[in-house]
């Protein structure tokens, strides 16, 4: 195929920033079917896309097939400039939305999955302030892993982001914001419910098949579920929360969120004096990023819901 033909046209339309959307999120998935979920479209749809944009372009991103997914030299250095390129366009969003004067424009917000338990609701109020004062305001969540959240705030695709205090980057700044506490629940159907758990012992615990989260977490928090029998995991709290009531594991979740089964009785802490952790959670935005009324709006909001 000669090198002239089929190349990204001179004017990008939605339909291209489209493909160049989904090529980032399968990059960063590492695959067409780990990105179904992220994209929310089937793999077929993925595939055609980027077979698509690889047409557009004249050159081969990926190579995919039994040996796995993989980006080509070139896909890498495609995969650099869609960065650059996207995050120009959020510049440009926050650009115009601090030319305004007026609270109009876009707040994408990235937090941490099952925080709407929380008691303090300090997001909740914040969201609702910023509403108030600026009622043509868009605001879009989205509910995704802390990893993507620090990158989405990095690149530029998401203002204000909610993440645990675990590690410190370099391009973030970071705002304290709650603490949560986490037990050790056991459900109605599992044995130790109505055990006497005042003398069960670490090694006794450990016989139980327990859920761990497959994300990072602290060393205080690794230090309590090193002493579990990892037999299952899962990526957000509502996976653990599953198989805890599913009567066959046992795993750590937030008081506040475990809060309604146990009222229900659904659920017991087992060793509560014993067994658990505290979590930080702190606000995150992007260091030397343009000033922005939305977003220091929803900052100054969540400030005084202190």
């Amino acid at each position: 195929m000669s090198r002239t033909e089929n190349l990204l046209p001179r004017q990008l339309g939605d339909a291209h920033i489209r493909l160049l959307r989904i090529y980032k999120a399968v990059v960063e998935s590492g695959g067409f079917s780990a990105a179904e979920v992220e994209l929310n479209i089937s793999r077929p749809a993925i595939s055609l896309a980027i077979s698509e944009l690889e047409s557009l372009l004249n050159m081969r991103l990926c190579n995919r097939g039994r040996a796995g997914f993989a980006l080509t030299e070139q896909g890498e250095e495609v995969y650099d400039a869609t960065l650059q390129l996207l995050g120009g366009l959020e510049n440009f969003r926050a650009r115009i939305n601090a030319i305004n004067t007026e609270l109009k424009g876009e707040l994408n917000i990235g937090i941490t999955d099952n925080m709407v338990t929380v008691p303090q609701m300090r997001i909740t109020r914040a969201l609702a302030a910023l509403k108030a004062r600026g009622p043509e305001v868009v605001i879009n969540i989205r509910m995704i892993p802390p990893k993507d959240i620090e990158s989405g705030v990095l690149d530029g695709q998401l203002l204000v982001g909610v993440v645990s205090e675990q590690r410190s980057l370099p391009g973030l700044n970071y705002f304290p914001l709650y603490d949560e506490q986490s037990l050790l629940y056991c459900s109605s159907e599992h044995p130790l419910f109505e055990h006497d758990n005042s003398t069960l012992s670490d090694s006794e615990l450990s016989q139980y098949d327990a859920v761990l989260p497959a994300y990072p977490q602290s060393a205080e928090i690794k230090q309590q579920q090193a002493l579990l029998k990892a037999s299952a995991s899962s990526t957000d709290r509502e996976g653990i929360a599953f198989l805890i009531l599913s009567g066959s594991f046992i795993g750590f979740l937030p008081t506040h969120y475990a809060k309604q089964w146990l009222r229900e009785g659904r659920l017991k802490a087992i060793q509560p004096e014993k067994r658990s952790f505290t979590t930080h959670y702190t606000t995150i935005t992007r260091k030397g990023a343009r000033n922005n009324l939305i977003r220091d709006a929803f900052m100054e909001e969540l400030e005084s819901s202190r």
